[in-house]
């Protein structure tokens, strides 16, 4: 039993990998999350200013553990999670001078993902790893895929159609690694290996659509012996610990060659949190000492990624007036935008202000959408012919109302900020 809460420290916060490690924790009562990053990214809109750190943190600096301990004891962090594969290695290595434990598999196992060459010298025997050619290409077979010997997200890969190609780009980049072209179906594959040596989950999924190296759109397929091979093999070779995941093609006999693996999380672990898979917080229990079990729910789930937006707007108000028909209530539906930037004033005990011209019975308005009057500090009903601006104390406040003469005639009185509906969303944090 876990009677404790753990400081978490996500390094680099705002990657995609770390927003989705944020998403995993940030709802969990035994978790404290806490950022860094090395450059302004969106962490600085996800975390509260007290909990994370932005500057110049590099591995490549040579103080970097000596500012990276600062900000460990500053924030009493008890585990770590590396977010790119150069700083999963880095960590690994320098494990013994950090004040915290970072949550990987060995510094031997990262230093074999973070390198091509190293994988498949490590996995050669095995009828999954794809073939790599050397000179004199006596027996190569065009295409040919070259890939960086570190990399990831498909960066720096090109085709060669000809020997003569083939030499020149290998002249021009004699890292590149040239392996046979792989035409078919690609899949991710999400595993969580605990202490005790056991692979508890393997997760297949098929990668979509694929965008600057991450899975847009990915959804769960069933896990074939195939697959089951691979991933136990893997799990064998490496002694993983904790949450990591591979990726394979099919040849062009319809088998599966494996790409690459890395053991940290990967930026489409979200998928499989939607059935009950929790890698954050099962990596987390393991790392702690804890013996921890996966309940998955048996149904497919499709994940589709797009750019939203966060806000952070220069405004501090402690009052909120706003409207009910059209504003709260839309199309006949509570707007939920509307109802949780509500719950957010009562959490950040700002003031809440009803400002209403409902033509019914309120009261019954507000049960009909099962909307209670304590959701308000206060609630002023009046008629039609009345003013709003003349219910409002403009004193740190802003005003929210659909209707855009009401709006303005605020605006112009008071000059306090005015939000339409669909502004609502830059007031949440």
């Amino acid at each position: 039993m876990i009677n404790r809460k753990f400081n978490v420290l996500i390094f680099p916060a705002g990657s995609e990998i770390g927003l989705e490690l944020h998403n995993s924790l940030k709802y969990n009562l035994h978790v404290e999350l806490f950022g860094v990053s090395g450059k302004a990214d969106h962490a600085r809109f996800v975390y509260n200013a007290s909990r994370y750190e932005e500057g110049n943190y590099y591995i490549t600096e040579n103080d970097f553990v000596d500012k990276f301990n600062e900000v460990l004891i500053r924030f009493n962090i008890d585990f770590i999670f590396p977010t790119h594969d150069s700083i999963v290695l880095f960590l690994a290595e320098n494990q013994a001078l950090l004040k915290a434990k970072v949550i990987t598999s060995s510094d031997s196992v990262a230093r074999i993902a973070r390198e091509k060459k190293l994988t498949y010298e490590k996995l050669r025997s095995y009828s999954f790893c794809p073939r790599v050619y050397s000179t004199p290409f006596a027996e190569v077979r065009f295409p040919v895929f070259l890939k960086p010997n570190i990399g990831q997200g498909g960066k720096g890969t090109i085709l060669a159609n000809s020997l003569d190609e083939l030499t020149v780009l290998l002249h021009k980049n004699s890292d590149l690694i040239p392996c046979e072209y792989l035409p078919g179906e690609e899949l991710s594959v999400d595993c969580f290996s605990n202490r005790h040596g056991e692979l508890l989950f393997i997760g297949p999924r098929v990668r979509y659509r694929v965008e600057m190296g991450i899975s847009f759109n990915t959804f769960s397929v069933s896990l074939t012996n195939e697959i089951r091979e691979i991933a136990e093999t893997l799990h064998k070779e490496f002694n993983f610990r904790g949450a990591w995941f591979f990726q394979v093609k099919k040849d062009k006999s319809g088998k599966f060659k494996l790409l690459e693996f890395a053991p940290r999380h990967s930026s489409t672990m979200g998928l499989f949190r939607q059935a009950g898979v929790n890698f954050a917080l099962l990596s987390i229990f393991d790392a702690a000492g804890e013996d921890v079990g996966v309940i998955a729910n048996d149904y497919s789930v499709e994940l589709d990624r797009c750019l939203c937006n966060s806000y952070k707007l220069s405004i501090v108000y402690k009052s909120v007036y706003i409207d009910f028909d059209d504003t709260i209530i839309v199309n006949n539906k509570v707007n939920d935008v509307a109802l949780r930037f509500l719950y957010q004033c009562k959490n950040k005990n700002i003031e809440t202000i009803l400002l209403t011209k409902h033509k019914f019975d309120l009261q019954k308005s507000l049960d009909d959408f099962c909307l209670s009057t304590r959701l308000f500090n206060k609630i002023i009903h009046i008629n039609e012919q009345d003013d709003k601006v003349n219910w409002i104390d403009p004193n740190n406040a802003i005003f929210i109302d659909n209707y855009f003469f009401d709006r303005k005639t605020v605006k112009e009185k008071f000059g306090i900020p005015v939000f339409d509906v669909d502004a609502i969303e830059g007031l949440l944090i």
